[in-house]
């Protein structure tokens, strides 16, 4: 089955073409159709491959230039159910994504289309190669294409900024990537992982790979959003098309995490493996971007700004089941990376028909605006429950792996702020929820600040193809942590991930893979701890929402003494997210440089 890797490439960049070329000769049902019908093929190929590649990894040699006495002469795709995996769950966004925009951008040019399938050609590409420059290439390709969809109506200023902010900060992050695979080529001369992980488990890493590591790993923490290099993000969400945001949120700002984690146990686990300062770096990256930007959604009136943190809250948390350097935690990862793909998704639909039903998409103007619409009421209801973590629903279950990896290692105070995020995020949610679909709380808040400009959207769309793809994303991403043996082939993705010494025999000497043992089809039980969390989280969530809608009803002292402590805090937070693009990119600098010190300290002796 090694004729199915190519396919997941070559099927959405040739729809690309057919797309875009053949735009004023088609009539546009048929486009339609074959847009739709490429990305779901791309799809059913994805779940093809991951059948497949349960029992060993499933190499494809471009050209036909294998390996010779272990040593790598092409360029290949190396395809475990981790990296199949996150393929299927890429395509079923992308796929969703492009049927909601059938009549949610009805006059868009068939270059929105083609733009939408190179990213998904792109992000396949990414999550399979098995070369750290063509790693790079599916990288930048697949920001051309975020950065064209970001600004895609430009006729506007806003859009044109933040697609500007977007790529200028990302633009750096490909540079750092640049750099650093130049370093590893220069150390390794090689480019194939499998082989630079080999070459470096043969002596002391030095200083070199050290610097190396840090500006491929910052490089993706730039894509991934990761604080302190986020804040491009929520200024990128706010100005795309929700059917963008939905692909940004749901899958591509998160793919650079998949990234950190493969370069790590293929690469840099031998040098640095015997450690666990690598970890602890990314640990603690995680913990703050979860905690910060919870913090930050809950500060937002905007829904898509609101959602944009809510990403990043869950990027920090999959971030930290990666640092665990943990079976468990990278499994948890992997299921928290499905379920939040497909409930942010959800979300940014259900915002969307906001958008098109009330030409506004911020909380405080929708007040009460949404009563009636039970159906995307119940969707966004839903939504936000699954994201916050409530016991088996949506996000749980990869949240409770993470909470057995972190008990495992012996950080047990990691589940706390991890829950602490999800519940300060979910909090943001059901606040806007509860405002807009059931006119609850104050129609004012300075606590949110001012109102950003909204862009109305053409009225005239198929409303129910809307809810329906809405609905249909919610309820998958809800049901990821009920689904019999899911967590088991998770955790079984996990070890075979981890396995370098397998994968380099697998990719450098084609010997096969132990096959797996029998897998059991239950639904995975978490410990009675990740219960209690999960349960608090939600309560957590409910009564923090509450004071944020009716807080000015609460007694003045208590309302006097918690703005005067909360004020400069919160001053300071939306200082930071300026809009500028010059401070971002100093931070971006800034981070570098203390991530990269951190590890030279630690590291180097």
């Amino acid at each position: 089955m090694t004729w199915i890797p190519p396919l997941l490439v070559a099927i959405p960049l040739l729809g690309a073409v057919f797309a875009a070329g053949l735009d004023h000769i088609t009539p546009t049902v048929v486009q339609d159709a074959l847009v739709v019908a490429a990305s779901a093929a791309t799809t059913a190929f994805a779940f093809l491959l991951l059948w497949h590649a349960e029992n060993h990894e499933v190499v494809h040699w471009f050209g036909g230039w294998q390996t010779r006495h272990g040593v790598a002469l092409g360029i290949d795709f190396a395809v475990g159910p981790l990296a199949a995996g996150m393929c299927a769950v890429i395509g079923i966004v992308v796929t969703l994504a492009l049927l909601y925009s059938l009549t949610f951008l009805r006059e868009a040019a068939r270059l929105f289309d083609a733009l939408m399938l190179v990213a998904l050609a792109a992000m396949c590409g990414f999550a399979m190669s098995g070369d750290l420059f063509n790693l790079f290439v599916w990288l930048e390709l697949m920001g051309v294409a975020a950065y064209a969809l970001t600004g895609f109506t430009v006729e506007r200023l806003g859009p044109v900024q933040g697609a500007v902010n977007y790529a200028i900060t990302n633009g750096v992050g490909g540079y750092l990537f640049a750099i650093g695979i130049a370093l590893l080529y220069a150390r390794t001369g090689a480019l194939n992982l499998a082989q630079i992980g080999n070459t470096l488990s043969h002596g002391p890493a030095g200083g070199l790979v050290i610097f190396a590591m840090t500006l491929l790993f910052c490089g993706l923490l730039i894509k991934g959003a990761v604080v302190p290099f986020h804040l491009w993000a929520a200024d990128a969400y706010a100005v795309a098309p929700s059917p963008v945001c939905a692909v940004l949120g749901g899958v591509m700002t998160d793919i650079g995490l998949i990234g950190v984690a493969r370069l790590y146990w293929t690469v840099f686990d031998a040098p640095f493996g015997h450690g666990h300062a690598v970890g602890d770096v990314l640990l603690w990256l995680g913990l703050v971007t979860a905690v910060l930007a919870g913090v930050m959604a809950f500060l937002q009136r905007h829904l898509k700004r609101m959602l944009a943190y809510s990403v990043l809250c869950h990027i920090g948390i999959m971030l930290a089941g990666i640092g665990l350097l943990d079976s468990a935690g990278l499994a948890g990862a992997e299921l928290m990376f499905l379920a939040h793909a497909l409930l942010t998704a959800g979300l940014f639909f259900v915002a969307g028909i906001l958008h098109v039903d009330h030409t506004r998409i911020d909380e405080l103007h929708l007040h009460g605006l949404g009563r009636g619409c039970w159906v995307p009421a119940a969707a966004w209801l839903a939504g936000t429950i699954g994201l916050i973590g409530t016991p088996y629903i949506g996000i749980y279950l990869g949240h409770g792996l993470i909470d057995e990896g972190a008990n495992h290692v012996g950080r047990p105070w990691v589940i706390g702020l991890l829950w602490l995020g999800s519940a300060l995020a979910g909090a943001a949610l059901l606040r806007a929820g509860a405002r807009i679909f059931l006119g609850w709380g104050d129609a004012d808040d300075p606590l949110l600040g001012e109102p950003l400009e909204e862009d109305p959207r053409e009225r005239r769309v198929i409303r129910p193809l809307l809810v329906g793809v809405a609905v249909t994303a919610v309820v998958l991403g809800v049901a990821v942590s009920l689904v019999p043996g899911l967590g088991q082939r998770a955790e079984y993705a996990a070890d075979r991930f981890r396995d370098r010494s397998g994968y380099a025999a697998r990719v450098l000497r084609d010997r096969p893979m132990a096959p797996p043992q029998s897998l059991p089809v239950t639904i995975r039980h978490t410990s009675f701890e990740s219960l209690l969390y999960g349960g608090g989280a939600t309560i957590f969530a409910i009564g923090l929402a509450g004071i944020g809608l009716y807080r000015r009803r609460l007694p003045h002292s208590v309302a006097v003494a918690a703005g005067r402590t909360l004020a400069p805090p919160i001053s300071v937070l939306r200082g930071l997210h300026s809009g500028v693009v010059g401070d971002y990119v100093t931070w971006v600098a800034v981070g570098t440089a203390v991530t990269g010190g951190v590890w030279a300290l630690l590291l180097h002796g």
